[in-house]
């Protein structure tokens, strides 16, 4: 089952993944399965003198020493601390006083302070910038940190003193978040299997550590299949209509594999890929659509369908041992949607929109496709999924007289960082960024900045690690090195993780509209943990419902295109000069241009995500390729040249990233984004009045409170769907 914020394992929001258009990524695994495995003595006796992790950090905001930090370090401060945090666990069971909320409550939220600060480390690291010896660590720690999670979960002394503190919750008179505190953890222990028989515990375990053992798997299989399935091109003809820029992009990714005189063209982590648009060569096209949809699925070593085939057979079989009908259902009961029946209700509010939309553009395309070919004197062909991208560019030009390398030369990297990002920051909540170089990293591209608060104290550490990379997995992703929590005296060190194509040596990184959203997307998860001022790290920052821990990301995605914000960063590479306005007038005209099919194969994904965690356990294993195609045929989805954004064999959100049967939650968010944003230019929109409030209100709120009632106390009323209809293209603003 997925794992709780109790152990601080994991909860990357990495978040997200992240946003629902642009890259995305999810949160790490944590842990489950039976008595924890004994730590190695003879690596855990040596360990303390040189380890880095088993001292507090010395550095600003207590963060990683990645100068002293080995691949060796983490293995036996990963045991060392699972060690430690057991023995505080049992001396907090065994306590011969009666159960109190300081005792029990507090003292758990105390626990596994090493054991937290590897982890922290330890998964930001496997994620972007792994090697074959993490790896290994990672698949051999993975089914102990399940049983570890689960020692603690199901340990039943210490489940009788939570719930004894739970049953007179109402009569001691604590404040609101330790209040919120007893109801989140006493549902986290019940959720994990808590209040289960012996011998229904037992089987949990093994089902638990079989899963987490799995995950680990899916994730370094889906690594290795993302690497090896990179289109490698011979002919450099066949790359025409690809920038200068990328061509030697890929020469250097192909350089960089000793593949010297090729090119290797990488690969991200959804279906659609970014080069498809350029690309003038439909063989090639085919051949980069075809790497990316078969990554996972060519019958080798990394070929993941077997694996999660039998995580979903799992989860259905946990699902019911914990009295559930399906995994959606047990997943859910936390979540501001609650039901599988609300979720659903929900997306099939805006799939017939969506695919009616998709519909109209395909037509668009084809008309564009039929009048090349005939200017060309060919035949016509039929529209196919790796046309799409280059066609309704075309479409795009001939409509709106706009093109992507038009815009991308007032898009540079650092730019939109300090300019667009850093500046929105400081208009809505005065925040100011300086850059340290003096802190340590783990990869020469990732940069650090200090931000300070309105009135001028240290307020956090932020990093940043933008390029792709190899051993990076794809997407985007933020989380914390050191979370916030009053209790435990931290400040948060946040880090956001994204897999922009890298420049050639001299050359500038100019990005696209999609980037620079995922930019912002990013950023807005990181104000959220940024702003965390939360007493009890289970409640801090980002530690919120998967259906709201997007919310603020894709909220803060709508400030790339304010015109304020957009004037200060948009500025030419080479001249300074900013945007031609007719240009900006363009890029406005066309916000809706391919929302139809931006919308489809986000639908089409979180429906089929829900398809496979609403199976039940009586259901056979499925075969994965099958049960995709009846699932998007079952929800009307299955448009042949709008394939679902992830394919099941490499949906990494579902399978290892904990957004099974959550992946709906960009969808739910984009509600509530576009419905707050109605509310922000309703009263000024980019002012520091509307974000004090908004921080005030909502940001450092972390999961202080309940989620809906959170928002609605900010709003004044509940969230509507209409918003988000008109923001996204599927309906018409009404007229004024």
């Amino acid at each position: 089952m997925p794992r709780f914020r109790l152990l601080a394992i994991a909860m990357s929001v990495a978040l997200a993944a992240c946003s629902q258009s642009h890259n995305e990524a999810g949160q790490a695994p944590a842990a489950a399965g039976s008595a924890p495995a004994k730590p190695s003595t003879a690596a855990v006796a040596e360990a303390p003198a040189s380890n880095p992790f088993f001292t507090v950090s010395t550095l600003p905001y207590q963060a990683p020493p990645f100068d002293k930090i080995k691949d060796s370090d983490y293995q036996p401060a990963i045991e060392e601390g699972m060690k430690q945090q057991l023995e505080e666990v049992e001396k907090i069971a065994n306590n011969p006083e009666p159960p109190t909320f300081e005792n029990t409550y507090v003292a758990l939220e105390k626990t596994g302070v090493l054991l937290h600060r590897v982890m922290a480390v330890f998964n930001a690291i496997t994620a972007a910038n792994t090697d074959d010896a993490l790896q290994k660590v990672q698949e051999d720690e993975a089914p102990k940190l399940a049983a570890h999670e689960d020692a603690i979960h199901l340990n039943d002394k210490l489940f009788q003193r939570i719930q004894a503190v739970y049953d007179q919750r109402d009569s001691l008179k604590l404040d609101p978040e330790s209040q919120r505190l007893i109801d989140v953890v006493y549902r986290q222990f019940v959720m994990a299997g808590a209040k289960l028989s012996d011998a229904d515990k037992a089987k949990l375990k093994d089902y638990n550590k079989e899963e987490a053992a799995l995950e680990a798997q899916f994730n370094n299989k889906l690594l290795a299949a993302g690497k090896d399935g990179a289109l490698v091109v011979d002919d450099k003809s066949k790359l025409a209509g690809l920038s200068d820029e990328d061509i030697a992009a890929a020469a250097q990714a192909a350089k960089d594999r000793h593949l010297d005189g090729k090119w290797v063209l990488t690969l991200q982590n959804t279906t659609q890929q970014p080069l498809l648009q350029d690309l003038t060569d439909r063989d090639t096209r085919k051949a980069l659509f075809e790497a990316s949809w078969t990554r996972a699925e060519k019958g080798d070593a990394n070929d993941t369908r077997d694996v999660i085939e039998r995580i979903a057979q799992l989860r259905a079989q946990e699902a019911k041992l914990l009295g559930f009908p399906d995994y959606a259902a047990w997943s859910l009961q936390d979540q501001m949607a609650k039901t599988p029946e609300t979720v659903m209700s929900f997306m099939e509010k805006l799939a017939p929109a969506a695919v009616a939309r998709a519909k109209a553009e395909a037509a668009d395309i084809q008309k564009q496709i039929d009048k090349d070919q005939a200017a060309l004197k060919q035949p016509s062909f039929k529209l196919e999924p790796w046309d799409w991208e280059h066609y309704a560019e075309e479409v795009r030009k001939a409509k709106y007289d706009l093109d992507e390398s038009q815009i991308k030369p007032y898009f540079e990297l650092d730019n939109v960082l300090q300019n667009g990002l850093f500046y929105a920051a400081n208009q809505l909540y005065g925040l100011t960024f300086k850059e340290r170089k003096d802190i340590p990293v783990y990869n020469p591209d990732v940069r650090v900045f200090e931000i300070f608060d309105k009135d001028g104290k240290s307020l956090a550490l932020f990093y940043c690690d933008y390029f792709k990379r190899d051993n990076k997995n794809g997407g985007a992703w933020m989380d914390n090195f050191v979370q916030q929590s009053k209790l435990l005296g931290t400040k948060p060190v946040i880090y956001n993780v994204a897999n922009f194509t890298k420049p050639a040596p001299g050359q500038p990184a100019l990005l696209s509209t999609d980037d620079v959203i995922t930019m912002f997307h990013e950023f807005g998860h990181g104000l959220h943990g940024i702003f965390a001022d939360e007493e009890y790290p289970t409640l801090s920052g980002t530690q919120t419902a998967r259906d709201f821990v997007e919310f603020p990301s894709q909220f803060n995605e709508h400030w790339a295109f304010d015109p304020k914000v957009f004037a200060n960063y948009a500025k030419h590479y080479k001249t300074g000069e900013p945007m031609p306005q007719a240009l900006v007038d363009k890029i406005k005209k066309a916000r809706f241009f391919n929302k139809g099919y931006d919308m489809t194969e986000l639908v089409a994904a979180a429906m089929l995500d829900m398809n496979w965690h609403m199976l039940t356990a009586d259901q056979p294993k499925q075969d994965a390729d099958a049960f995709e195609a009846a699932a998007l045929k079952k929800d009307g989805v299955d448009l042949s040249y709008v394939p679902p954004r992830y394919r099941s064999s490499y949906f990494l959100h579902i399978w290892s990233n904990g957004y099974a049967a959550g992946y709906y939650a960009y969808l739910w968010t984009q509600m509530l984004a576009d419905d707050a944003f109605e509310d922000f230019q309703q009263h000024g929109g980019l002012t520091r009045e509307n974000g004090d409030r908004f921080r005030a209100m909502i940001l450092s709120r972390g999961n202080t409170e309940e989620l809906a009632k959170l928002y609605k106390d900010w709003r004044g009323q509940d969230p509507s769907i209409e918003p988000m209809l008109i923001h996204r293209g599927l309906k018409q603003a009404p007229a004024k």
